[in-house]
Order: C-alpha cells, then structure tokens, then sequence
C-alpha cells in the first residue's frame, strides 16, 4: 500500500508543485525523501533556502512521515535538531481531512505547503523551544532579526544549485551532489 501509495504521490508531485517548493526521493528510495523550500518573502526567512529530510513509514499513510529540518533555523515551532511541532505531524495525522467539497486524501505537498506557511506565522502555543517563543512573543524585532540573521547564515548556501534545480523541474537529490 505505502509503495502505491508514494509513487502516486511522486507522480502527482510533477502537476502540482509550486515553484518555491521541490522534493523527490534520496538515490530511489521512495520511503525517504529530501525536499527544499525557499523562504516566504513575506518572513524574516526571505531568500533562505531550506533543506528538510523526510521519512515515510512502512504503513504510510496511516502514520505520518517524520519531516525535519537539515538547514539550521531559528523558528519557535522547530527546535535545535530540526524537528517540527506541526499537528498534522503529531497527533491530528490522518490519511484523509475533510475540505468543503468532502474528504480528500492528504499528500505531502500539503504537509510542505503547512511548514512553508508555518515560516510565516509561527504558532506560539505549539512550542519547541522557549526561548524563542519567548522571543518571538515579547520582543518581534529582536527575534526577525535574529531569524534573518540564522538565515543568510545557514540557509544561503548552493541558491544558484537551488534554482537551476526548481527551473528544471527536478525531484531527486543528485542535483546536489
């Protein structure tokens, strides 16, 4: 079912992916899976580029992937390992949710789509690490500076590879090799 089910997915990837997104599996395997985001313009992230390593379960989708960041980020809802508190990664996983028109399955371009939007508006109750939340809450400035800071340190490396790489529409890692 989980090999079915993430060849649709790595199909489905080709017609629906925007721009500022790009994932595909690491050497063929399709159970893990790098993908990179480009930061929203509109967060203190704009112009990083991030990694993330994502891994689906052997009963994918009935768990949800383990998704974690590889660039180092400085976001309150994603502590020091790259780990990210994201409901839909925790206990509110489901293979299907319920949009207006009725039940649709849930794929991993929305679990991207989330994260990305979660670079945007952070979610304070949802916290991995204090400090920035604390940050983040009490003194803005400090902690978007601090963000961009963490940003064009960590996450500016190998952009040209970035872009040539969501141009040509590829999915697999050995572009960055």
């Amino acid at each position: 079912m989980a090999l079915k089910r993430l060849n649709k997915e790595l199909y489905d990837i080709g017609c629906n992916l925007p721009s500022y997104i790009s994932t595909g599996p690491i050497d063929n395997d399709l159970f893990h899976w790098q993908a990179t985001i480009m930061g929203p313009s509109d967060s203190p992230y704009s112009g990083g580029i991030f990694f993330l390593d994502i891994k689906f379960p052997s009963d994918y989708p009935f768990r949800p992937p383990k998704v974690r960041f590889i660039t180092r980020i400085y976001h309150p809802n994603i502590n020091y390992n790259g780990s990210i508190y994201l409901d839909i990664l925790t206990d509110e996983w489901s293979p299907i949710f319920f949009i207006s028109s009725g039940f649709n399955q849930i794929f991993i371009i929305q679990v991207l789509l989330l994260i990305c939007s979660l670079l945007t508006y952070p979610i304070p109750a949802n916290s991995l690490d204090p400090d920035i939340t604390n940050l983040f809450k009490n003194n803005r400035n400090r902690y978007e500076a601090t963000a961009r800071e963490w940003t064009r340190q960590y996450a500016n490396k190998r952009k040209d590879q970035m872009k040539a790489y969501v141009k040509n529409g590829q999915t697999s890692s050995s572009s960055f090799d």
